[in-house]
């Protein structure tokens, strides 16, 4: 039997004389490195039966040559057998069992030929059994006894690996750098590089550690990086851009750890790593991004961009930038980071020339967006402030999308926006040379005909800005831009009406020829125009006739005029005033020498001398303008009176209820100036106008003394305008006061909840004064909530009573919520003193609450113990509100609320608070 173990285990031992070696460098098989032990195909027992053969022989043996080998076998065998097992206490055992095997050979057997794979497997057992110190111990062995061992280069590697889970980092550190001084040919050299880092990093050796990891990242990108993402370089396998990602994650972390973008330069900007370097910048800004660091990450993205203006990444990097800003809502800084983009990468740009048309072809519709982005937004917000500056800058963009791509198809769209940004700021010249080149400029568009109208319309606007040689060299060039739209646009039913203008313009600028000519133009339009564009242009040449003295030409032309005007239409005034033209013209004379007495009586005798004529109205109406801009208010309101009577059908009765108000006004007869504003309200369409005249009416009617017609015109203001928010807060405001002054409290209360209630919806139109009208009427509101709790008497049934004033404490202390809520120093005072003395209050109540009756003296004795205890922390809150009010002293709050607080807190805490009210007095004087 003995021989016949004895040539088993011989077997097995042969066939185990040459191991192999697995080298395979996948961080799985650097994490859990494992030596594969040979199979002997000649025996079929299971490892169980060969672990006991190899057991039976080494207690038969106890001296044969192959007892090292058995025993190094067996130790193997039993950690095959851990390995493939499960991770009980059977696979713990068999570890076990395994080191002590190898203890034993390394202890009888020191100089066995294979004690560097003993020691290797010996740590691997230690290392599973969770016993780290001698797994490094075992290796270090190994490292020391065998530095020429197969499994050199693996032992100092999984030296780093124990040292670094030890949190050893000084050693470990050293222990990978021995390995990475070995050279690139080592299989765990990119692992070394990497965690030689990582030793670095956490001894928070941040610019060192650097250094490794940026030697890890040249063997992975240089040579390879084409710009493209990672998972998209060529001969880049996923463990290696899974590596190549894990680097640059920690090299972010470094990098935030030091100065950020500005260290980048000193380690990643050598000609070699130029390659990469941008994705140095990204990875950093992604990962400031993920911390919410968006302005971080912004500068980061924006630093390589200005660094290397002309790289090919630097447009993602920067449009990166933008997107960071959009995403946290930062508008302004993206606007900033736009207009850096546009002139970084535009048509002109340094990255343009040295690029080419290709990389710009790429760029080019990012620049064109955010130019048009720009443009219009500076438009916008130019048109809510009226700030020259914006309306600058919104020109400035537009008119760089215009020049950058003039052949756009929405190059006149945008030029016809430049000219209106010009318009909208009153720089009309300039607009008017917009307008025209979008008109005339261009291939036909849609705008064209538009655009040119609106250059007369500028045109318009400019003369009334200049005088003399000015005024006449732009009436000069809105003619000719007039005539000019009338040629290019005959079709359009605007050139009819711009022909009449030009010919009005010409009569204006005393050229009569000129005007005559082109208004017989419109006379020999056909189709015939509007009859009253026809009339204009019959009126400009009698007009002419009646300047040339060709009073007979002028009558007939006159005529034609009166016959093309409908008897109903006010226009008729225009010929049937020459009738009274001697005298109106003599009214006009006076007031233009500034006698306006004197015109007030002409305009008048006009009645007198043609009282059938419809110019008599406009006369009487001019007469009671003049005695206006005289000032005589007394004269001029009967005048006013007189034409609302006598011409209730006239254009201009809408403008008499607001000079017979002013009228009024001036003349001291203040209710009637609220009763004209009343009635403008009502007639006028102009809800703004409406709006305001209700309201001054109001204002007027409280001034005057008539609460109820004041309260009737803001109850009325509040329900047709609940809009804006501000002035109805003001009004319901001005509704409880009346209320009050009158004694009405019901209706005081009434408008102060429908006062809090309109404010707290009031949205985003909500201000200063509107919130502190609300803090002042939540706490009126909060007034009869605090007079019913008080109002409670713990009395028998003290239960039900209880309950009952807790419910009224809490709809008080609500409701004093409420107006806290405002965060106005005046309410917040006042809700927090009186929120306090409520606490203060139910804790008293509850110590003077009525006792149950038959209690013994020792049952009584116990319920005021108890009472007391249930009062304190109502006591203590009261403090506690007090203390709040009274730290707003430090703030500069120091009312009489305020006041109140110091005083309660030296009658609750006098110790505490005694220093305070004497202290009071100086904090008076600093207020």
């Amino acid at each position: 039997m003995r021989r016949m173990v004895f040539a088993a285990c011989a077997c097995v031992l042969g066939s185990c004389a040459t191991p192999t070696r697995d080298t395979a460098t996948t961080l799985a098989s650097l994490e859990k490195k494992q030596v594969a032990i040979d199979r002997d195909s000649a025996i079929e027992a299971s490892r169980a039966a060969a672990i006991q053969a190899y057991r039976k022989f080494l207690d038969a043996a106890p001296r044969d040559r192959l007892r090292p080998e058995a025993m190094r076998r067996l130790g193997d065998l039993e950690i095959e057998g851990a390995r493939e097992g499960s991770a009980d206490a059977a696979g713990a055992r068999q570890y076990r069992g395994a080191i002590a095997t190898y203890e034993g050979l390394l202890h009888a057997y020191p100089d066995y030929a294979g004690n560097d794979r003993v020691l290797y497997q010996l740590s691997q057992a230690y290392d599973q059994t969770g016993d780290l110190g001698r797994s490094l111990a075992t290796l270090d062995r190994l490292v020391a006894q065998y530095p020429g061992s197969t499994y050199r280069n693996e032992a100092d590697f999984r030296r780093g690996e124990l040292l670094f889970t030890l949190r050893r980092y000084p050693e470990a550190e050293q222990a990978y750098g021995a390995l990475i001084q070995k050279g690139s040919g080592s299989d765990f050299y990119e692992r070394a590089l990497f965690m030689h880092g990582w030793s670095l990093f956490k001894q928070a050796k941040l610019e060192e550690a650097l250094s490794s990891f940026a030697a890890l990242l040249d063997r992975k990108l240089i040579g390879r990086d084409n710009g493209a993402p990672l998972e998209e370089l060529p001969g880049l396998t996923r463990g290696e851009r899974e590596l190549t990602e894990d680097t640059f994650r920690v090299v972010s972390l470094s990098l935030i750890n030091l100065q950020g973008a500005d260290t980048i330069p000193k380690y990643f900007s050598t000609p070699p790593r130029r390659q990469y370097e941008f994705r140095v910048y990204q990875q950093l800004g992604e990962l400031y991004l993920k911390q919410d660091r968006t302005a971080d990450a912004a500068g980061v993205f924006n630093a390589f961009a200005r660094r290397y203006p002309t790289n090919l990444q630097s447009p993602a990097l920067q449009t990166r930038a933008i997107q960071a800003y959009q995403q946290a809502g930062f508008t302004a800084l993206a606007l900033e980071a736009k207009k850096e983009f546009v002139v970084r990468y535009g048509v002109e740009s340094e990255f343009h020339r040295v690029n080419g048309e290709a990389a710009y072809g790429r760029v080019s519709p990012l620049v064109k967006t955010h130019l048009e982005e720009l443009a219009r937004n500076y438009h916008s917000v130019a048109q809510k402030s009226r700030k020259d500056e914006d309306y600058q800058e919104a020109a400035r963009w537009y008119r760089a999308y215009v020049s950058s791509f003039p052949t756009d198809p929405r190059a006149p769209a945008m030029n016809f926006l430049l000219a209106e940004s010009l318009f909208e700021s009153r720089r009309f010249a300039a607009a008017a040379t917009e307008y025209e080149r979008t008109a005339y400029d261009y291939p036909r568009h849609e705008k064209s005909a538009d655009a040119g109208y609106a250059a007369l319309l500028a045109y318009a606007q400019q003369e009334k800005l200049v005088k003399g040689d000015e005024l006449r060299v732009v009436k000069t060039r809105g003619v000719d831009s007039a005539l000019r739209f009338a040629d290019a646009n005959p079709a359009d039913p605007r050139s009819a009406g711009v022909l009449t203008d030009a010919a009005e313009k010409l009569y204006a600028s005393n050229d009569p020829t000129s005007a005559a000519t082109t208004a017989r133009r419109v006379l020999a339009l056909q189709p015939p125009p509007a009859p009253e564009l026809r009339r204009t242009a019959w009126t400009v040449v009698a007009q002419v006739d009646f300047q040339q003295g060709a009073f007979d030409r002028a009558e007939g032309e006159y005529r034609e005029a009166l016959a093309l005007t409908p008897r109903n239409s006010p226009a008729r005034a225009s010929v049937t005033d020459r009738l009274a033209a001697s005298i109106y013209k003599q009214g006009e004379q006076a007031r233009a020498k500034g006698d306006m007495h004197a015109a007030a009586d002409h305009f008048l005798r006009v009645g007198s001398a043609a009282p059938n004529s419809p110019i008599r109205a406009t006369a009487q109406y001019d007469a009671a303008a003049a005695l206006i801009a005289a000032k005589d208010w007394s004269a001029a309101a009967p005048v006013l009176e007189s034409f609302r009577r006598d011409y209730p059908g006239h254009p201009l009765q809408a403008e008499v209820p607001e000079k017979l108000a002013v009228c009024y006004l001036e003349s001291g007869q203040t209710l009637k100036a609220a009763s004209e504003f009343e009635a403008m309200s009502s007639a006028k369409k102009d809800i703004a106008f409406s709006r305001g005249a209700l309201w001054q009416a109001s204002e007027l009617y409280e001034k005057g003394g008539q609460e109820r017609s004041a309260a009737a015109a803001y109850e009325r203001y509040v329900r047709q305008y609940p809009r804006p928010l501000e002035p109805a807060v003001e009004a319901r405001y001005r509704l409880a006061e009346i209320a009050r002054k009158q004694g009405r409290p019901p209706q005081r209360l009434a408008w102060s909840r429908e006062l809090v209630d309109a404010e707290r919806q009031g949205g985003s139109e909500r201000t200063d004064r509107t919130r502190y009208l609300g803090s002042l009427s939540a706490l009126v509101v909060a007034e009869p909530l605090d007079e019913a709790y008080r109002e409670v008497r713990l009395v028998e049934p003290l239960k039900k009573n209880l309950k009952r004033k807790k419910d009224r404490m809490e709809q008080a202390l609500q409701a004093y919520a409420v107006a806290a809520d405002y965060a106005v120093a005046d309410a917040a005072t006042a809700a927090t003193f009186r929120t306090a003395e409520l606490y203060n209050d139910f804790g008293k109540a509850l110590l003077d609450s009525q006792r149950p009756k038959k209690l013994s003296k020792d049952e009584l004795e116990q319920y005021n113990v108890m009472l007391e205890e249930q009062a304190f922390p109502f006591e203590e809150k009261a403090i506690e509100l007090h203390e709040i009010n009274v730290r707003r002293a430090r703030g500069g709050v120091y009312d009489d609320w305020v006041k109140k607080s110091y005083a309660a807190l030296g009658k609750l805490r006098p110790v505490r608070y005694a220093k305070a009210e004497k202290d009071e007095g100086a904090i008076d004087a600093l207020h």
